[in-house]
């Protein structure tokens, strides 16, 4: 394809050209995976505030045995780590909802689905939307398999080599992103934070969620084992949801910091316009 007004013909996608960048399944997924992981997360804090406290091991209920608590005291409402103890007065642990009126909940009520706290109506809401997000990813994975994208997520030898990699880390803390057609392919760092998230984090909290179905344990006593404990297996989950929210945190970041709608548009029909070249 030749530039307008040129007959010197291109080899390839210039700055400024449109290309398809994202597969079908992929899109599909995406937004499928969007809206699971938000209703898993509020539910699962509402799960949570039945009782916020969490152990390592087979056992777990009072206070001085967790690693993480949130509670409050009085007109205080604190965060505690380990032998760490923050004040989150407002936020966690005793905060006003809309009418003013002070709870001592772990997290607040617009955060919770549903927001009433209400145990049961939270459990169904995560089963159901955690089944919808496994079955996802079990499609997707063999959708990516066929159409390579799980190739294309695999960085090469000299893409991990410590030169690269550092100059990478660079770029992006510089908010230097790629233009023209390097913007077609995924970097280093996108290729193992995806990565990371689909082949590691994704399957982990699926795991550990089903640890903490007494059903699929009698079924699988094996998830016990590989968690340590059903104590175990719910902070490994309540670790990993943690990471995928950073992730996701991050991730629109970088959205919004190198052209959302652009993005946006990519991950509905698939077309992105590549970034011009700097100079042009």
């Amino acid at each position: 394809m030749a530039e307008q007004g040129s007959t010197v013909p291109r080899a390839g996608p210039v700055g400024g050209d449109v290309v398809r960048r994202h597969h079908a399944a992929t899109r599909l997924w995406h937004w499928i995976n969007f809206a699971a992981l938000l209703i898993l997360l509020a539910s699962g804090l509402a799960i949570f505030n039945a009782h916020p406290m969490l152990y390592w091991g087979t056992d777990g209920a009072y206070p001085e045995d967790a690693w993480l608590l949130v509670g409050s005291v009085g007109d205080a409402g604190y965060l505690q780590i380990g032998e760490r103890t923050v004040e989150t007065t407002g936020v966690l642990g005793y905060w006003a909802n809309e009418k003013g009126e002070m709870r001592r909940w772990a997290f607040p009520e617009w955060s919770i689905l549903p927001s009433n706290s209400n145990l049961a109506i939270a459990r169904r809401w995560h089963l159901t939307f955690g089944w919808l997000f496994a079955l996802g990813l079990g499609a997707f994975l063999v959708a990516s398999l066929v159409n390579g994208h799980l190739r294309a997520l695999l960085p090469g030898r000299r893409e991990m080599a410590p030169r690269h990699l550092l100059g990478c880390c660079r770029d992006h803390a510089m908010l230097r992103f790629p233009r023209g057609a390097e913007a077609i392919r995924y970097n280093v760092l996108q290729k193992l934070s995806y990565l990371a998230v689909i082949v590691v984090l994704i399957p982990v909290m699926i795991l550990t969620g089903l640890a903490m179905s007494p059903g699929i344990v009698a079924a699988w006593p094996w998830l016990l084992d590989l968690f340590g404990g059903r104590q175990s297996a719910r902070s490994v989950h309540f670790i990993v949801a943690v990471l995928l929210v950073l992730f996701f945190l991050v991730h629109i970041l970088m959205i919004l910091l190198s052209g959302p709608l652009n993005h946006l548009r990519s991950m509905i029909t698939g077309g992105y316009r590549l970034p011009k070249e700097r100079g042009r």
